[in-house]
């Protein structure tokens, strides 16, 4: 998380600069989010305790951003661990009781010491890492994509404190820890295949033995998958692969198809450890790909899973998925479903051939927990930002923020790095989990040079955001769709402002369109800013696929 330093009533994020405020600095009293007419699983638990048949839970169980799902049981607790690419805190860790509601406890990496995200692109960085538990400690493997490759790191309580990334010596994403029977310890990962590949995403699953004691990999690696299922098709991409014993046989789960519409997993198995793996009789397990484009709540890009087993046998699994508005276009990104497992004739899979992925389903034999509500929140800067707040990239010296519990508001310098550079710009954010939600944020800020900028910022990555906000003497509206465009947004709108003081800044989206609004801070009516703007050119399927939008204060300031 952001580690807080309490001074008074003054509590400041320690990953950011303590040095004095040097710049514009933006005040900002509160921010809020509210879903607009969209049923949430909290909404779900309330029914279920008012009627006592219903027992259905709603996918998926973690909206917005929520890509590369790993899980892991341990008695009665799970805990899963999501990508965050170059947003930071990142590796996201979340308990559960009962696999549906879902809670937020830390950041596997929250010290800017542990990754150094400095320059990367919004979708390089933290890579689909796995989580795994054995002899009481908690193991993470991942990927750091341009900032370092493949690391281990290690807890004893999944809250953190996580320890620093000990970098491992293999190459290839997607790295997975298996522990086996005998005490051996074994990665598998997705790397390039034997030989020059055939095809564009022609790539392999590898295993090697990893020795936990020296922190090492061991000995020479052994294939396990070339290409695919189906060689002959010219399968791509498979990657994310896990092992799981399960009455004597070892099966190899793994994605393939890549993680847009053609997404797909897929399924092994051996009697040996290292192979040789079959494929399964059917195969994919899960997919969307085949289905018509018109069907009713529609979900596409299926793939990428882990599968637990409960403790009255049944096995259930987390994957990803996305919710397009139009196309295949969305502004949530990726996200976490569930789905329980049939198991036919030794084989596995989450659904039939041609079965679309059920929004609404019987719940797993779980007793249910509190309900988690995504649908509504508010800020008021009374506590230090809860780990629910990211940034983009590892905190720089350049960059200040503050949390004033005692007066309740955010203090946010403005930054000389703007939204589209490739630099840390002075902005933190949360996730938008909804395609129709509303977020409001009222804001102080007195533009002291030409071109400094305070307002709402809605960003999916470098070249494909939304801001509102002041500048000298106008409110306006910058969008950015392109890497041609200029790095703080074109100005697509824009208002004379006569008053000063705190405004009231909304952006209410609804699926590809966005109504931007303001107010002033005593005022009850709110003004229109321009006509509704197109942001569907704001979609993650525009925008390298992975991540999905982040909304919040964001402050610019030119050298």
């Amino acid at each position: 998380m952001l580690r807080s330093i309490g001074m008074g009533g003054i509590v400041l994020l320690a990953a950011f600069s303590q040095g004095a405020l040097a710049g514009p600095t933006a005040t900002i009293d509160y921010m809020e989010y509210a879903a607009v007419d969209v049923p949430s699983n909290a909404q779900a638990s309330m029914e279920a305790a008012a009627v006592p048949s219903s027992n259905t839970f709603r996918n998926p169980v973690l909206p917005g951003f929520h890509p590369d799902p790993s899980i892991v049981r341990v008695g009665d607790d799970f805990y899963t661990v999501t990508s965050t690419f170059s947003w930071f805190p990142g590796l996201p860790v979340l308990h559960s009781k009962d696999l549906v509601n879902w809670r937020l406890i830390g950041n596997a990496i929250d010290r800017p010491s542990q990754v150094d995200f400095s320059g990367l692109g919004t979708n390089r960085g933290l890579f689909a890492p796995a989580i795994s538990y054995h002899n009481g400690k908690f193991w993470i493997v991942n990927t750091c994509i341009e900032c370092g490759g493949n690391f281990v790191i290690m807890a004893t309580d999944p809250a953190g404190p996580w320890s620093d990334p000990v970098w491992l010596d293999f190459g290839g994403i997607d790295p997975s820890l298996y522990f086996a029977d005998d005490g051996t310890a074994w990665i598998t990962y997705n790397d390039a295949p034997p030989g020059p590949p055939r095809y564009e995403g022609h790539r392999a699953i590898w295993i090697q033995q990893f020795d936990p004691g020296t922190m090492r990999m061991m000995a020479e690696r052994e294939l396990l998958v070339d290409g695919g299922v189906n060689p002959s098709d010219n399968p791509v991409w498979a990657e994310g692969p896990h092992i799981y014993k399960i009455d004597g046989w070892y099966y190899l789960l793994t994605a393939e198809g890549g993680t847009a519409y053609q997404h797909s997993q897929t399924i092994y198995r051996s009697r040996e450890l290292q192979g040789p793996y079959r494929p399964g009789p059917i195969n994919p397990i899960l997919t969307q790909r085949d289905l018509p484009a018109d069907r009713q709540d529609r979900v596409e890009a299926t793939g990428h899973a882990d599968i637990v087993q409960l403790g009255d046998g049944t096995w259930w699994g987390v994957f990803l998925a996305t919710r397009p508005f139009v196309g295949q276009s969305t502004l949530l990104g990726r996200e976490t479903f569930l789905l329980p497992l049939e198991w036919k004739d030794g084989w596995p899979r989450f659904l039939e051939q041609g079965e679309p992925v059920p929004m609404e389903l019987p719940r797993p034999n779980l007793p249910s927990s509190q309900p988690v509500d995504y649908s509504s929140w508010r800020d008021d800067f009374n506590s230090p930002l809860s780990d629910e707040w990211i940034g983009l990239r590892t905190p720089g010296p350049e960059q200040q923020l503050t949390v004033d519990t005692t007066d309740g508001v955010l203090q946010l310098v403005a930054g000389s790095a703007a939204a589209g550079s490739s630099g840390k710009p002075a902005f933190v954010g949360r996730r938008l989990r909804h395609h129709s939600a509303d977020i409001v944020m009222r804001i102080d800020f007195e533009p002291s040079r030409p071109g400094a900028f305070a307002g709402l910022l809605a960003l999916m990555d470098e070249n494909h955001f939304l801001a509102v906000g002041k500048e000298q003497g106008r409110l306006v509206v910058r969008l950015r769709t392109d890497v041609a465009q200029d790095e703080t947004g074109e100005v697509v709108a824009e208002q004379p402002l006569q008053t000063n003081g705190p405004l009231e800044l909304q952006i209410a989206l609804r699926g590809g369109s966005a109504q931007l609004s303001w107010r002033g801070a005593q005022e009850d009516q709110w003004q229109m800013l321009c006509s509704p703007i197109k942001v569907e050119p704001l979609a993650s399927v525009h925008a390298g696929l992975f991540t999905g939008l982040v909304i919040g204060p964001y402050a610019y300031a030119p050298d």
